[in-house]
């Protein structure tokens, strides 16, 4: 990669100011590396990124709360097996359409909820701003380019 220098800088200034967001506002960090994990790894450039990081987690969780809030009316775990099965199959049926069609997104956002015990409160803000992190690295990153010297071609 030959601007690794610029991705390391913003990725590290802009990381390290998230850290510090999320302690004053007491957002959970590491679910918003996973929101800017999604921006990064779903494929589309500029905010279109984010609104696809955006409804690929937010539908994650959405499922995530459909298998808890399901399993807890069923005494046996059973209900939950089967709940997670269609849930997941939901998770990968869903991608044929557009805004839903990164399927690791979906997963990361049911994992977060899960990991998070269902506390949607704490999940959603810091995923939501997850997908705006990496929007934020990637245009300081073009930004740190578009400053780069341009060498002459021989």
């Amino acid at each position: 990669m030959e601007n690794r220098c610029q991705v390391a800088i913003s990725a590290g200034v802009l990381a390290a100011l998230w850290c510090g967001i999320a302690d004053v506002f007491q957002l959970v960090s590491w679910i918003g590396f996973l929101g800017c994990s999604t921006f990064f790894a779903q494929g589309h450039a500029g905010f279109k990124g984010v609104v696809m990081a955006w409804c690929t987690n937010l539908s994650g969780v959405f499922w995530a709360w459909l298998i808890i809030a399901g399993g807890s009316f069923f005494v046996s775990p059973l209900a939950g097996y089967l709940l997670t099965g269609i849930a997941t199959a939901a998770m990968c049926l869903q991608a044929s359409y557009g805004r839903l069609a990164f399927i690791p997104g979906a997963f990361i956002g049911c994992c977060a909820t899960f990991a998070m015990g269902g506390d949607l409160a704490n999940t959603l803000p810091a995923l939501l701003c997850g997908g705006l992190l990496g929007y934020s690295m990637s245009l300081l990153t073009a930004q740190l380019i578009s400053l780069k010297p341009k060498t002459a071609e021989a």
